[in-house]
């Protein structure tokens, strides 16, 4: 990925892209977030106005880089090093979803149904080795297909992890089906424990109750309710599934790691990626949607 040349400077404005009845709202200012994504008027993510947005929690799917979920305990060991990250996660005692997801994002082209957006990182107590990634969003009829290219700009090699945090209405009937193999359970801070056969998940979201990381996905993911039919896919492995009783979402978010995969005796069997000084890494997520 070469280095930005002149990107304009964040701002709050929106970037709004369309195609044929798909809208999508994006703020690249919070986050690189995305604010909302519709459908002839149908929330497919949980989706707000851009300028109602304040941070990109609240959103409709931000980016996880350069890792993904918790980071036990707000350190880590590399390269016979130790490292340590802050808190930016309310009432965690780990770090959470990287950096880049609280961080302002650059526009660096802009059409009437695709942008790209940079953010360049420069070491800090949340993250000790610099690096640039880029999101390139593309809006067609009926689909959003979104890719990372994330560029190590450290002098050394860096742990690398990618992922999204994709936010979905939990309707009256919301579906979810998905091919899997395992399930990571977790301890009370939500850090992965032991991996358990997992067959795959076919149910209504409202008798589910996940906050887990899962292995061995395969196929796209199918979100249906009485409104939308959904088709997630991903170049990336891993899926974390959150469906919390008491909240109106779920999410269902493609990763490229084991949660904490850099607390792991091998790391990299768990798909957290080196990536060499000066070297690059991508990935892309798509986002089918059809009317029911």
């Amino acid at each position: 990925m070469n280095t930005p040349s002149t990107p304009s400077m964040p701002s709050t404005h929106p970037l709004e892209l369309r195609a044929g009845d798909m809208r999508l709202a994006l703020r690249p200012d919070l986050g690189g977030c995305i604010a909302g994504l519709w459908r002839d008027g149908v929330a497919v993510l949980r989706s707000v106005e851009p300028l109602e947005l304040t941070a990109s929690r609240p959103s409709g799917c931000y980016p996880l880089v350069p890792y993904s979920n918790r980071l036990g305990y707000r350190r880590f060991r590399w390269l016979g090093k130790d490292h340590g990250t802050a808190s930016n996660f309310d009432g965690s005692p780990h770090s959470v979803h990287g950096v880049a997801w609280q961080r302002p994002w650059q526009v660096l082209t802009s059409s009437a149904s695709e942008a790209e957006i940079a953010y360049a990182h420069a070491p800090d107590e949340h993250w000790p080795f610099a690096f640039e990634v880029r999101q390139r969003f593309v809006l067609e009829p009926g689909a959003l297909t979104v890719h990372f290219a994330f560029d190590n700009r450290a002098d050394q090699p860096q742990p690398v992890g990618l992922g999204w945090h994709p936010y979905f209405p939990k309707r009256q009937r919301s579906r979810l089906h998905v091919e899997l193999t395992d399930r990571w359970e977790s301890d009370p801070t939500g850090l992965p424990t032991r991996r358990v056969p997992q067959p795959g998940i076919d149910a209504d979201v409202a008798h589910l109750a996940f906050d887990h990381c899962f292995e061995g996905w395969r196929g796209a993911a199918r979100i249906r309710d009485e409104k939308l039919s959904l088709r997630l896919s991903s170049s990336l492995p891993y899926l974390v599934v959150f469906t919390p009783a008491t909240r109106d979402y779920f999410c269902v978010e493609p990763v490229s790691h084991v949660s904490n995969a850099i607390h792991m005796a091998d790391p990299l069997a768990h798909g957290l990626r080196s990536v060499a000084a000066g070297a690059g890494i991508d990935a892309w997520m798509k986002l089918e949607v059809a009317k029911v």
